[in-house]
């Protein structure tokens, strides 16, 4: 067990700590600066240059140094006392991978367009996540800038980028992220990164940063050449060493995860960060270390808006508090139990970790009010309890909810989308239910237009490595019990493969023909936007009831504009008949209006029907597999 230190907050340094990690290359020479506490001597050895660049220690375990005859452009490694060469565990760009020498960037080389972007809050946002390297048959940076359109038509407002640190390989999903500060040169150089979050700005869609500050992958990391004090005994991770934030020497480690978000957000504009598996950044010190970066960060970001989401298996919902109050001051969390419940409504499946889910209309409808489903309860699957308490009145914007995800896609054996798991009527009226809900929707990428492509794991590592991470996800994959089986274990891809890889490319060909899967989702993501009272995303106005085994409704109460009413049904024909259900009852003196339907031709239905049929005819009549949204519009008689 290593020993706990007290953590001294960088508090108002951060801005002058930070901006000097790595290297930084102008017109006046270069600066390099790196940590390493233990070190006696370290040294720069820059390529065709016959002398190394001797630095200087400086306090709290870094060594400073520069030179007036180095250009931005030169390719460099550290020697440290005696050993390497290394490449520069802050290195802005890593043009032959991990292994190789690391280049001198300068930061201001660019010119930035985006002066008037103010950045944004989470209130309004629709996510789409996506994977650079398949999100197009080029899978670069520049490639992707070609879509922004099709994003910007759908009604997207942010990316959400999969990790993009430096990796092993030609190709990898982030997670083995080794060079934290160098964008992943298979993508194209940080210039072009750079032009890709810049062309977003233009066209006023935000881009925020999936980042790793759990642990580092396993091939390519020389953080322990720099010092032993990176990474912590004291605590495990299901994929590597985590990086120690509260043992000896930890202030370094979080000024090096620190300046890294502060990194991006300055030299390349994000627009904030997806927090990978937080529940695996242990730090027993105080503050923790995401309330202290992410207070860090948004002082970086000056009067720019900057939003914090973080995937949280355990759901803390505490987390999304304010410092003040015990919190680390998210914007927003993954909710993995809207996604949990809704995946068995749509397959009926209830194999490995969705044991503790029914998929029924109550559980639909108390994600919508409540949000998590497990906030303190016992949770089966994992022999313990699950979650805590959202407060009396929280920020529906604040959890966000999806059908898909690159988990939750790469969670079958062979990574098949939702639109192969189910029938298309379900899907339809559960895409209606999260792209309406108060919450924030994500989408995957290619979701919006049916994909069919797979998105299996993918990482190219070396060959023993890639077979212990082939068998690795044998041994995850067999928590489902149909995926425990031999013929089904045998059938993994293996992730090294080509074929795995390519596979996972979407082909835009199936966003022109698949229309249809495209028009609902353009549709209700306009619904979401324009609609005066859902767009309000305000879950106190919004209740809810159970109508049969397989359907339910909520109404959004809105006296200004009328109520809205979401009536869902995953299952067979329902007819309600009696129907004493309040929620169904029109407001005073209006009667319900149709003004859409999962059933259009439009989308491949059967046909758009209103489910209360002529003023005359009693009950309410759902048909199979469908949602409709319906609005309250004063009676013409004024009866």
């Amino acid at each position: 067990m290593s020993r706990l230190v007290a953590v001294t907050p960088v508090g108002a340094n951060v801005e002058m700590q930070h901006p000097c990690l790595g290297a930084v290359g102008g017109g006046d020479g270069v600066r390099f600066r790196v940590w390493a506490p233990q070190a006696n001597q370290v040294e720069v050895l820059i390529e065709g240059a016959p002398e190394p660049v001797n630095l200087e220690r400086a306090q709290d375990g870094y060594f400073d140094g520069a030179s007036s005859t180095l250009r931005p452009g030169a390719l460099y490694r550290y020697r440290v006392d005696g050993k390497g060469p290394y490449p520069d565990p802050c290195s802005r760009y890593q043009p032959q991978g991990p292994h190789g020498p690391s280049l001198v960037v300068d930061p201001t080389a660019y010119r930035w367009h985006d002066a008037n972007w103010s950045g944004i809050e989470l209130h309004g946002q629709v996510i789409y996540e996506l994977h650079i390297g398949t999100f197009t048959p080029e899978g670069t940076f520049d490639a992707a800038i070609e879509k922004f359109d099709h994003l910007i038509t759908l009604g997207i407002t942010v990316i959400e980028l999969m990790p993009l640190a430096e990796c092993p390989g030609r190709w990898n999903w982030g997670y083995d992220g080794v060079d934290l500060f160098a964008p992943y040169h298979v993508y194209g150089d940080h210039e072009a990164c750079k032009r890709f979050i810049d062309a977003a700005h233009a066209r006023g869609l935000a881009v925020i940063l999936d980042v790793v500050y759990n642990h580092l992958g396993p091939d390519g990391n020389y953080l322990s050449c720099f010092s032993p004090h990176y990474f912590s005994t004291q605590y495990e991770t299901d994929w590597g060493e985590p990086l120690n934030f509260d043992g000896e020497h930890a202030r370094g480690v979080r000024d090096f995860i620190i300046g890294n978000a502060c990194y991006w957000l300055r030299e390349f504009h994000v627009d904030g960060f997806r927090l990978d598996a937080t529940q695996s950044i242990f730090d027993a010190s105080r503050p923790h270390i995401l309330a202290e970066l992410i207070h860090c960060a948004r002082r970086a970001a000056g009067e720019r808006k900057i939003i914090f989401v973080a995937e949280n298996e355990p759901q803390c919902a505490e987390h999304l508090r304010p410092p003040t109050q015990g919190g680390f001051g998210l914007d927003a969390m993954w909710n993995d139990d809207y996604h949990h419940t809704a995946r068995v409504a749509l397959t009926g499946s209830r194999d490995g970790y969705y044991h503790d889910y029914l998929g029924t209309p109550q559980e639909l409808v108390s994600a919508v009010k409540r949000g998590f489903l497990y906030q303190g309860q016992y949770y089966s699957w994992q022999k313990q309890r699950r979650g805590s308490p959202l407060p009396q009145r929280w920020d529906a914007a604040a959890l966000v909810i999806f059908l898909q995800n690159h988990d939750q896609v790469a969670n079958t054996f062979s990574g098949v989308r939702c639109v192969t798991l189910t029938s298309a009527g379900r899907l339809r009226a559960l895409t209606a239910l999260t792209l309406l809900a108060p919450q924030t929707p994500l989408l995957f990428m290619g979701q919006e237009f049916g994909a069919s492509t797979p998105f299996a794991f993918f990482a190219d590592h070396q060959d023993a490595l890639a077979a212990q991470v082939h068998q690795g996800r044998r041994q995850f994959m067999s928590q489902f019990r149909a995926e425990a089986t031999s013929q089904a274990q045998a059938a993994i891809p293996a992730p090294k493969g080509v074929d795995t890889f390519m596979r996972s490319k979407l082909d835009w060909s199936e966003a022109a023909q698949n229309t249809a899967w495209l028009q609902l989702h353009r549709d209700l993501l306009r619904i979401r936007c324009d609609d005066p009272v859902i767009s309000r995303q305000a879950v106190s106005a919004i209740d809810g009831a159970v109508l049969s085994s397989e359907a339910f409704v909520l109404r959004w109460f809105d006296e200004s504009h009328g109520d809205r009413l979401l009536v869902v049904n995953t299952g067979k024909e329902c007819l309600l008949e009696p129907a004493p259900e309040p929620l169904l009852a029109p407001p005073w003196k209006h009667e319900w209006q149709l003004v859409w339907s999962s059933d259009d031709t439009a989308y491949g239905g059967r046909g758009a029907l209103s489910p209360t049929g002529a003023p005359d005819e009693p009950g309410w009549r759902l048909t199979a597999e469908s949602a409709v949204l319906l609005v309250g519009k004063r009676r013409v008689d004024g009866g």
